[in-house]
């Protein structure tokens, strides 16, 4: 992983760092007693069980280096800023042509979930968003084609 900033809001900060203590103490020790048991088993060249608690062990440690990395990097967003543009933590209203407006908080790509209006600062529209004011307008080239939409409101 780089070393880019990793913007993320208190909760998201304070649930990276819960899911790594678990994967430190209980996920581990729960794979490595998985593993353990697999090797009693006997022959290991042929044992599924064994193999899959290998995976799981790479897919647990894997996990932790990420988390590491990345809270390593974290720069917590703080809210109370300005309002008068758009930035990561900002909670803005837009509105493309004839649709009815949309809500979204602009988050950083770890905590990024647009199902539940969090939309990531390196996706095209939360790029296409920062900075700008409103009453601006932005263009994002979508999967759906180009897409216009109007900043109605900064939170």
């Amino acid at each position: 992983m780089s070393d880019q900033p990793v913007f993320l809001t208190r909760e998201g900060l304070k649930q990276l760092e819960e899911e790594l203590e678990f994967l430190r103490t209980k996920r581990r020790a729960e794979v490595a007693e998985r593993l353990h048991d697999a090797m009693e088993g006997g022959e290991l060249i042929e044992n599924a069980e064994y193999e899959s608690a290998k995976n799981e062990q790479a897919f647990v440690e894997g996990r932790i280096l990420q988390l590491e990395a990345m809270l390593s990097n974290a720069q917590v967003i703080e809210s109370g800023g300005p309002e008068d543009v758009v930035r990561v933590g900002s909670t803005v209203t837009i509105q493309e042509e004839a649709q009815p407006p949309e809500k979204y908080t602009i988050v950083g790509a770890a905590e990024a979930n647009p199902k539940q209006g969090r939309i990531s600062n390196e996706s095209p529209l939360g790029q296409a968003l920062l900075n700008r004011k409103p009453g601006d307008e932005v263009r994002v080239n979508a999967p759906a084609g180009m897409l216009t939409f109007r900043v109605l409101k900064i939170e």
